[in-house]
Formats: structure tokens, C-alpha cells, sequence
């Protein structure tokens, strides 16, 4: 799965029943997944016996891929976000229904993909190591590189700070566009291009 390597290749059910008792969902949240989800499967396990040239990480000592087997196109936020904070592993979460697959993947925040064609899908497995490997993979849903100078927690960081700002600049450009005073127009454009210097480094 993913263009992972046969030797990674792994096939071991994850029934619904054992998650909801060892992590002690409430009923509401059990009809909620079971209503989405029809079952999860281990499909494969990266690790230095699997994959000889990556080795193990000072942090990472494997990365699992869980199937999720959808009953329909796209599952909730709230149950993707149960299950993907659910249980304490590198796991990237493979989303599938007829054909397509969504990946996502948690670390301190959730990052998904777009749907995609399943045969197409691919998970990146670069890097010298396994913590370099789960960056590799992060970056991916997220769609986001991470700079030479920064950890990968400081790039989501960034990452952020940057979202917060765009939103505050996409805010002020509304209210200006519906301004009518001059003077105001004016004092909106200039905290405008205020924040522009701050996200772009320039006007």
C-alpha cells in the first residue's frame, strides 16, 4: 500500500470492539465512529528490520500505516481527530472508500490530504533515519516544507503564526473593501500592509 515496499507489508485487524474498551469511548462516540468506519487494519510497519537502509531514529523506532475502511466518501472531523489522537504511535492514518484514500497523520496538530486515487497514492520514505523519515512523511499531508534552520516543531510553529496572520489580513481587506469613509479605508490599508511586511517581508 502507499508504494511501501513488500517488506513492510503487515496485515493485522485493529477490531473496533478492543479500541472502544482500552480507550474507554463513551457510547455516543462508539455509534459515531461505528456509523463512518467499518473496520481498521494494520497494513504496514516501517521500521530498521523492514527497511534495512533507514535506521532507527532518536525519537522514532517505527512508523505504522492504519487502513481505515470508510462506509462512505469522508469521515467527520470529530471522529478523525479521536482516532488519530487515540493512540500513542507514529501511525499514518490511510482514509480508503471505493478507490480513493485520504491520509492523515498527527503530531501535536492533524494533517490530511486531499482525496486522492488510491493507485496514485505514495508515502515518501527519505531520510537517513526514522525521525527524519516522519518529518518527511508530516510534511506531506501538510503540504509544507521544513526550512534548514528549523525543527519541525518550530516550522508548524511558523506555519501557524502565518495562518493567524492571513486570516487578519483577509478580515481587514473585507472591512476595507465595505468602508466607505476615506480616512478609515485608509487606516485599514495601512494595518493591512503592516501585517503584509510581518507575513511577506514586504508591501
Amino acid at each position: 500500500m502507499l508504494g511501501l515496499s513488500q517488506s513492510t507489508e503487515v496485515r493485522r485487524s485493529l477490531p473496533k470492539a478492543q479500541l472502544y474498551r482500552q480507550l474507554d469511548w463513551k457510547p455516543a462516540w462508539r455509534d459515531a465512529f461505528d456509523s463512518e468506519v467499518s473496520r481498521l487494519d494494520f497494513v504496514n510497519w516501517i521500521a530498521p528490520k523492514a527497511v534495512p537502509a533507514i535506521a532507527a531514529g532518536a525519537e522514532v523506532k517505527e512508523i505504522f500505516v492504519v487502513e481505515v475502511v470508510l462506509k462512505q466518501p469522508t469521515i467527520s472531523n470529530g471522529n478523525l481527530l479521536r482516532i488519530v489522537k487515540s493512540i500513542p504511535q507514529r501511525i499514518v492514518w490511510a482514509l480508503t472508500f471505493e478507490g480513493k484514500v485520504q491520509l492523515a497523520v498527527w503530531h501535536s496538530h492533524l494533517f490530511a490530504s486531499e482525496r486522492i486515487d488510491a493507485a496514485e497514492a505514495s508515502l515518501p520514505l527519505s531520510g537517513l533515519d526514522l525521525d527524519a523519515a516522519w518529518q518527511n512523511i508530516i510534511c506531506t499531508p501538510g503540504e509544507f516544507a521544513v526550512g534548514a534552520d528549523k525543527s519541525l516543531n518550530e516550522q508548524i510553529k511558523v506555519n501557524e503564526e502565518q495562518t493567524k496572520l492571513q486570516a487578519q489580513i483577509d478580515r481587514l481587506d473585507r472591512q476595507m473593501r465595505a468602508e466607505r469613509q476615506p480616512r478609515r479605508k485608509n487606516e485599514l490599508f495601512k494595518q493591512i500592509q503592516k501585517l503584509r511586511w510581518v507575513l511577506y517581508g514586504k508591501n
